[in-house]
């Protein structure tokens, strides 16, 4: 019996100094993957910041001054091209066409019934039962 629990001690020895063998590879394996990762990401704000670098140099005023004199034809705006509050068209009513659809009638006053001239329970996708044949 004695010998027996000795097997039973080195083969949960040996089991156990296994189990910590693979924790301790899968540890490094993680360890390495977020070190991995951390230099990724290092790499992408550095990436980042040479982007919003370019993109200041692109947007520097007297560059951006040159390119609109070179290629936009501006004029300065005279007194005639300003609109009065009068000039401006009317707001258009608001419509709800929610409160439209709930009553049933379509833009032209005419009710969905009226329109689809039937029933305003069938909606046409099945054929009643009363017209089945």
């Amino acid at each position: 019996m004695i010998r027996f629990l000795n097997l039973v001690a080195v083969a949960c020895l040996i089991g156990s100094a296994g189990y910590a063998y693979s924790i301790k590879y899968e540890t490094l394996f993680h360890a390495e993957h977020v070190a991995k990762l951390k230099t990724r990401i290092q790499k992408e704000r550095d990436s980042i910041a040479v982007l919003k670098a370019e993109w200041q140099h692109l947007n520097r005023p007297d560059r951006l001054q040159e390119a609109v004199a070179r290629h936009l034809d501006l004029q300065p705006m005279t007194i005639h091209q300003l609109a009065r509050l009068a000039d401006l068209p009317n707001k258009a009513p608001k419509i709800d066409e929610i409160a439209r659809l709930l009553q049933g009638t379509t833009p032209q006053g005419a009710t969905q019934k009226e329109k689809r001239g039937g029933d305003p329970r069938t909606t046409g996708s099945t054929t009643p039962a009363r017209m089945r044949p």
